[in-house]
């Protein structure tokens, strides 16, 4: 069968993993008799440098017309202007607000192997294994008005922090049937002693909890929950949140792990388990919660395996090939457990394995897998 993805790699390291994600797809494919076409298009500085905006309406197009999107990363000093009209950025917010990404799932996996690469004691990293679902398009980063000004020479700005009852309901959602195939736990997080928005995310959460009596819902401040993450991670299994709370609280739970080159990422369009219309099923898309890292673009130490990772997710969320998603998972788990590392996760003193390394072996090992 053939499957059509967008890549959309991006700026500095983008196109360094998305390149090995291709190459283990290109593996996948071999291994178990399908086919993938990729279409490549520009977002981000690149898209800026050659259009004059971050992502073009043909490439939101030509998006629309494929099944999955794998994406790098954006941005980097070149466009790091805060007084530019047009940012690096602006090609992923689009890209979320136009493809209706409403869910961002990050997971917050420790790797065994890799408990000594994390900053936090050991004995608290036992067994931590839990999801961050992040509302992404709603919030203060897409409300209005958004907008700076000057009142009586005193520069002046404001962001609008809006949410309405069915975009939380359906995030929400989202959280009860992750929590539901998992622990049957759920955590939502808020801030309802100090925010009107808070107080509607609770209310709603409450409702949508009637549907799911099989799942306990444990309400949060998203203040503790910022402290519990790095003292008590195990206690959450899986966590939904608004917008900007699940953007600094995803990053924050990437660090226990060690690094974030070992984290994917999926944003999906649809509620898991519900029934879509395939015709007006909008693409989801996947990537590395890491960043540009432009110091680091070129030089063969990128760790692409968040990028591979998160091709993992693609081929379980958006094509049901979970055999195939498996394969890649415990494969990448097998190296970690063997020591092979790339160097943001190698032992002090120890050899590394560059980028192309790690994906050249990652495919091999795909191409011998046995389960």
């Amino acid at each position: 069968m053939k499957y059509k993805i967008a890549v959309l790699s991006g700026d500095g390291i983008g196109p360094d993993v998305t390149e090995e994600s291709v190459k283990v797809l290109g593996s996948i494919a071999k291994k178990f008799g399908h086919e993938f076409a990729f279409e490549y298009e520009d977002v981000g500085g690149i898209s800026i440098d050659k259009c004059g905006i971050a992502i073009t309406e043909e490439t939101l197009g030509r998006c629309l017309d494929n099944e999955a999107i794998l994406f790098g990363a954006v941005g980097g000093p070149k466009w790091d202007n805060p007084k530019n009209d047009v940012r690096p950025e602006d090609g992923i917010l689009k890209l979320r607000k136009e493809l209706d990404l409403f869910a961002n799932i990050r997971p917050a996996k420790v790797y065994e192997s890799l408990i000594d690469s994390s900053p936090l004691k050991k004995d608290i990293l036992k067994d931590v294994d839990f999801i961050i679902i992040r509302e992404l398009t709603s919030g203060l980063y897409f409300g209005e008005p958004k907008k700076r000004w000057s009142e009586s020479g005193n520069r002046v700005a404001v962001d609008t922090l809006k949410y309405n009852e069915e975009e939380i309901r359906r995030v929400v959602k989202v959280g009860f049937e992750m929590a539901r195939k998992r622990s049957k736990r759920l955590h939502s997080l808020d801030k309802m002693n100090v925010m009107a928005t808070s107080r509607l995310w609770r209310e709603i959460a409450e409702e949508v909890s009637e549907e799911y009596d099989d799942v306990e819902l444990i309400h949060m401040l998203a203040d503790n929950a910022a402290m519990q993450i790095i003292t008590n991670p195990s206690v959450f299994d899986v966590i939904v949140t608004e917008n900007t709370f699940g953007d600094i609280l995803s990053d924050e739970a990437a660090v226990i792990g060690g690094s974030m080159g070992m984290l994917p990422s999926a944003s999906l369009s649809s509620v898991p388990g519900e029934k879509q219309d395939k015709v007006s099923l909008k693409p989801a898309l996947y990537e590395p919660i890491h960043g540009s890292a432009p110091d680091i673009s070129g030089k063969g130490i990128a760790n692409p395996m968040a990028s591979i990772l998160s091709v993992a997710m693609m081929l379980r969320w958006s094509f049901d090939l979970y055999a195939e998603a498996n394969c890649i998972e415990n494969v990448i788990d097998s190296l970690i457990k063997e020591g092979i590392r790339t160097k943001d996760i190698a032992i002090r003193g120890h050899d590394f394995l560059k980028t192309y390394e790690i994906g050249d072996l990652i495919s091999e090992r795909v191409a011998n897998y046995e389960n």
